[in-house]
């Protein structure tokens, strides 16, 4: 895969030439793109080849060279149980939605269960607006298939790949479980808030326990699906509301522990990330962009969005996502 900033001029030009590209940028620059094999998010938040960055005049493109063909789509939130039914066999499907949306929640709820979901590579993210403009702008998804935006359901890039490519999905997350609380939650509970959760079998207030014990924030809850760790992180905490709310929901019954503390969120990072990325489509959070303080610094040789969610099948906080495409040996 190629990645690029690319002027508006110069990603239309690829697009006319039949490019397959997914293009990140500001809602003013997308609107502007002929339609083609493409689909488009939202974002002005980078890490560019100079380090992370704030990017309004330009987009990021990542371009399938391998792709033999590309079908965009775009799903109302009723559809969104449909999205493994315009997978191509062999193939690698791109996913946006837009943050806030009531599609962002339903997939992360509910997309596990719908029908197929797995059958291939599913890569993508949430797509977001500079943090001044939350609220004021909505973010926007964009389909390559009729070059309109839209606030609600998902974009897809249905991709086409000739036979014995491999394709390599994979998350970096620099977190680790804590050996101390073990938090898990109630049916009544899940979700993207709650109120109450069970601490080492003690049914706590969380927006107090979090309080009272100094708990920092910035740190996930991380959960151990069958040896992937997957994070929540905390998006706030209300202790007169008795509220804490999560940028992922927590799911029912499982075991929740709190990450393990960093010594330097930065450095860990960069640690993580190493020298690999180059080649490979990748997306990182907005909370790793702000807590790891990255404006300005590299991470490996990763590029690309940064983004209010990360997909990897699943909806994913705080990790950065990557897939890389090859030949087959």
């Amino acid at each position: 895969m190629k990645n690029e900033m690319l002027t508006v001029a110069e990603a239309a030009k690829r697009i006319e030439a039949g490019d397959v590209m997914a293009i990140a940028g500001d809602e003013s620059l997308l609107a502007q793109l002929p339609r083609g094999a493409w689909i488009g998010g939202t974002t002005v938040y980078f890490v560019t080849e100079e380090g992370g960055a704030v990017v309004r005049d330009k987009l990021f493109c990542t371009t399938f060279p391998k792709a033999s063909g590309a079908t965009p789509r775009h799903l109302w939130v009723d559809e969104l149980p449909r999205i493994a039914e315009g997978y191509r066999p062999g193939g690698v499907t791109m996913i946006m939605i837009p943050a806030f949306s009531v599609a962002h929640s339903q997939f992360a709820v509910d997309g596990q269960t719908w029908p197929g979901l797995f059958d291939q590579p599913l890569a993508g993210w949430i797509t977001g607006v500079h943090l001044d403009d939350i609220g004021k702008k909505a973010p926007k998804v964009f389909d390559g298939a009729t070059g309109k935006g839209h606030d609600e359901g998902a974009v897809l890039l249905h991709v086409a790949l000739p036979e014995g490519v491999t394709i390599d999905l994979d998350i970096l997350n620099i977190f680790a479980q804590g050996d101390d609380a073990k938090l898990t939650f109630t049916f009544t509970e899940g979700g993207f808030a709650a109120k109450t959760a069970r601490v080492n079998g003690t049914e706590v207030d969380l927006a107090s326990y979090i309080s009272e014990n100094g708990i920092d924030t910035r740190l996930p809850l991380v959960a151990n699906y069958a040896g992937a760790l997957v994070n929540v992180s905390i998006q706030s905490v209300d202790v007169a509301a008795g509220e804490v709310k999560f940028y992922a929901p927590v799911v029912a019954g499982v075991e929740y522990r709190l990450a393990n503390a960093l010594g330097s969120y930065a450095q860990a990072f960069a640690q993580g990330a190493g020298e690999a990325g180059s080649g490979q489509y990748s997306c990182n959070c907005i909370l790793n962009y702000l807590y790891g303080e990255l404006e300005g610094q590299r991470t490996g040789r990763f590029t690309g969005p940064v983004t209010f969610g990360e997909i990897a099948y699943i909806l994913l906080n705080q990790t950065l996502v990557r897939m890389e495409i090859t030949d087959a040996a």
